[in-house]
């Protein structure tokens, strides 16, 4: 070991320089020589070192400070900058509690199997509640609690097997796949030259092997081709030896495992070869098989980058700076430092900062990479305006009331990563046939070396070679996030938010369609036609009182309602029943709005005769004990245009549908009979709408619900795939699966039609791979494939599987 610049003296701990407790026995290994330490916290820190390459801190340190942590590398103690509240204010959100959240990069992932590894790794660490790293784009998803853990220690254990870990920025992102790329590409440009060159040799000397080529010839190109293919090992292929050394120290084996293995004892038997003077050598075969699977590798790492683009893009779309108003002057601010209540001016051709209202000013926004919809959104005053959207015309003034991570953009970021970090059966199952594919590759490459070595000894190697890289579990694991990788991207672009793994895995197999009615597949934008007196009470006060109630409600009737009144009355002990209405106590009477069979239960009589039938209109009564029925609001709602195109399409590809409201059965029956719906059922309950989907499972449907309100929840969390509207209330899109943005209805059977195509590109992917490894394992075997054809298969393997995923973005 090189002698440190502070000597430790013999008998005090090598790394804080006290001394050792008798007794204390502590050791580290550093540089090959066993080093005391006094105690566990050095032996821990020094392990530390030692594990992440920071060794020459021991040599080059030239004092010993007070403080145990004085004694910490720098490259250590960086990452404890990232447990700052205020650095974290930018990329991890409060769930609650102690329990918080973050959106890491990972760098160094090469397969899926660096995505096990960093997920098994972490996974142990106590305080870590969920860790999902996404293959495609190499983000992950971290859940902890604070309380038991802080983030350093989740990225330095990261760190320990070899990693990066990084709060997610799109700059940061974008900056490390173009260094990715570089570097790759210079790997590339390595192994080509080289390949270039020994070729060129081997060719002389296939050549001289049938012509008058002397030996000592034969040796001299023998060491040339030396010297041009030791910078394609060392450097091009380093990578994967990099990659195997990895897996191998957690005792996992990866897919470079068997690449490394044939590219060391390809080239060391090439070396020995050399060295002796007799013998075959491989140079030719080392050079080519590294270009080959560096070029295949490339291809997939672009092809990657572009699935996971959409998500890229939505993280751009928020600006880095913002126009502030502030006592009536203009100024320039980042984006970050925007808080509640703030003014900010949007000039025409800048993007909106935050979310919140307009409070000045007439002007359109495009919102297409949020909802898919092309066409402008009108804006003017009062109207909501959505972060990262578009303002197109004239300057608008708005004010705050959401930013950061609270913001409709960060949300829809947020679900989309969750989507695609989530990992489907399909994708489980794959990953575990990859895990004890490995192993057995490797077996039977030794069964094969030995079986030819004892009939055919000359070609044992060259066979043995072939079956360690003909082999590609990688592919086993890219199938299926590949597609849906590029599945979530295209649905998102058409404005359908795919918010869990599953929820396309499992749309492909939907077979029964139930839809809400108000918001769903009408706009939801009720309006009172009709509102009638039942009692001696003016219709001044009766407005006011329905007003007044309806505040304690967010469904699209209780919108309506609340405009019948300027000032609503206000109410005490307000509480909603859900699917049935509204009771609260005003000037000491209790009153009730909702349903008629809700209000009937306080006033205790039957409705006065010649309240109107509700045909296709939906109905709201109001009453109190003391003065009986005060009033019946009649409410209209106009169908979605698409509403009734969209049931046929569903139809036809198979699907039954089925409309369950809460409104009057007359009124449900008449929206049934315009749209072609065979199954219509009113007057339904939360309840009744979770027995009734039970009941449609319970005979084998494969169920999906659409819905917007709050009463829709339970229905949604119970159904198999649940689809909120954009519009809908926030505990519904909680509760769903997938939230359609763009509130276009015929999005509903495209989505379908896109998870159908991503199932059967998953299939083809897998029957892809099986085809390849049961063919090529045998013709490898057989000696029918050499190396270099084997190094084509592989890189040919992984990359179909990819670009056959890509066509899921057509």
């Amino acid at each position: 070991m090189t002698e440190t610049a502070f000597q430790v003296a013999a008998g005090d701990c090598f790394h804080c320089g006290q001394p050792i407790p008798a007794g204390a026995l502590y050791p580290v290994e550093i540089d090959a020589q066993t080093r005391k330490m006094c105690c566990t916290g050095c032996q821990a820190v020094a392990t530390a070192i030692v594990d992440n390459n920071l060794t020459d801190y021991y040599r080059f340190r030239t004092e010993i400070g007070d403080k145990p942590d004085d004694l910490v590398p720098e490259a250590l103690r960086q990452l404890q900058v990232y447990d700052a509240p205020e650095l974290q204010k930018s990329f991890v959100r409060d769930t609650g509690g102690n329990i918080r959240e973050a959106s890491l990069i990972l760098e160094g992932i090469v397969c899926a199997a660096c995505v096990w590894l960093n997920e098994h790794h972490v996974k142990q660490l106590a305080g870590v509640l969920e860790f999902r790293v996404n293959y495609s784009t190499h983000r992950a998803t971290l859940k902890w609690d604070n309380a038991r853990l802080p983030l350093s220690t989740v990225l330095q254990a990261i760190s320990e097997i070899g990693y990066h870990a990084h709060p997610f920025d799109p700059g940061r992102l974008e900056s490390m796949q173009k260094k990715e790329k570089s570097a790759a590409l210079r790997r590339i440009a390595v192994a080509g030259l080289g390949m270039m060159q020994v070729m060129m040799i081997a060719v002389s000397m296939y050549i001289g092997a049938v012509s008058d080529m002397d030996t000592e010839m034969r040796g001299f190109l023998r060491w040339i081709s030396l010297v041009m293919t030791t910078p394609v090992v060392f450097y091009s292929a380093r990578v994967f030896f990099s990659s195997a050394w990895r897996d191998l120290r957690r005792g996992r084996f990866g897919m470079d495992v068997p690449v490394s293995l044939a590219i060391a004892i390809a080239f060391s038997a090439s070396v020995w070869a050399t060295l002796m003077g007799g013998g075959e050598v491989y140079f030719d075969s080392v050079t080519m098989f590294t270009f080959l699977l560096l070029t295949g590798r490339y291809l997939e790492m672009a092809a990657r980058h572009k699935a996971g683009q959409v998500a890229e893009e939505l993280v751009r779309l928020m600006p880095a700076t913002a126009t502030r108003l502030r006592n009536g002057e203009q100024e320039v601010v980042p984006v970050s430092q925007l808080e509640f209540g703030d003014h900010v001016l949007i000039k025409p051709g800048e993007v909106v900062p935050a979310d919140g209202v307009v409070i000045e000013g007439v002007s359109s926004t495009n919102e297409s990479l949020l909802t898919g919809e092309s066409l402008p959104c009108h804006k003017q005053r009062g109207d909501a305006l959505v972060g990262g959207t578009l303002n197109i015309e004239s300057p608008l003034t708005m004010r705050v009331d959401k930013v950061g991570d609270n913001t409709v953009l960060a949300s829809i970021i947020r679900l989309l990563e969750r989507a695609q970090a989530e990992k489907p059966e399909l994708a489980r199952l794959a990953e575990k046939v990859a895990s004890r594919f490995v192993p057995i590759i490797l077996l039977t490459a030794v069964g094969v070396f030995v079986w030819w070595y004892q009939h055919e000894p000359s070609q044992a190697f060259w066979i043995a070679l072939s079956v360690l890289v003909v082999t590609c579990p990688c592919a086993f694991s890219l199938a299926t996030p590949a597609a849906l990788t590029a599945a979530t991207g295209l649905l998102t672009s058409k404005g359908v938010l795919t918010t869990r793994g599953h929820a396309l895995e499992t749309l492909a197999r939907v077979n029964h369609i139930i839809f809400d009615k108000t918001g769903t597949l009408s706009h939801g934008h009720l309006e009172v036609v009709d509102f009638q007196i039942l009692g001696s009470t003016s219709a001044l006060v009766c407005q006011q009182v329905a007003a007044g109630l309806e505040t304690a409600s967010e469904h699209p009737v209780a919108q309506a309602i609340m405009r019948l009144s300027d000032s609503p009355a206000r109410f005490e002990d307000l509480s909603a029943e859900s699917g049935r209405g509204v009771k609260g106590v005003y000037q000491q009477k209790q009153y009730r709005i909702g349903t008629q069979s809700f209000v009937q239960e306080l006033t205790g009589c039957a409705v006065p005769a010649g309240v109107p039938v509700p045909n296709a209109r939906s109905q709201v009564f109001l009453g109190t004990v003391e003065d009986g029925w005060l009033a019946v609001i009649s409410l209209a709602d106009q169908l979605r245009a698409e509403a009734a195109q969209m049931v046929a399409e569903l139809q036809a590809l198979g699907v039954n549908v089925t409309l369950l409201s809460g409104d009057a059965p007359s009124v449900v029956a008449a929206v049934a009979q315009q749209l072609a719906i065979p199954t219509a059922l009113g007057g339904q309950l939360p309840d009744d709408k979770l027995a009734y989907l039970r009941e449609l499972q319970a005979q084998g449907a494969v169920v999906a619900m659409v819905g917007d309100g709050v009463n829709d929840a339970p229905v949604l969390a119970g159904a198999q795939v649940s689809i909120a509207m954009g519009s809908g209330s926030q505990l519904a899109q909680a509760s769903a699966d997938m939230v359609l943005l763009s509130e276009k209805l015929q999005q509903l059977p495209f989505a379908i039609r896109t998870a159908r195509r991503m199932q059967v590109i998953i299939k083809q992917n897998f029957l892809w791979t099986i085809a390849y490894n049961v063919l090529a394992i045998p013709l490898a075997a057989a000696g029918i494939i050499a190396p270099w054809m084997a190094a084509i298969g592989m890189s040919a393997s992984s990359l179909v599987v990819v670009l056959n995923a890509l066509r899921l973005k057509n």
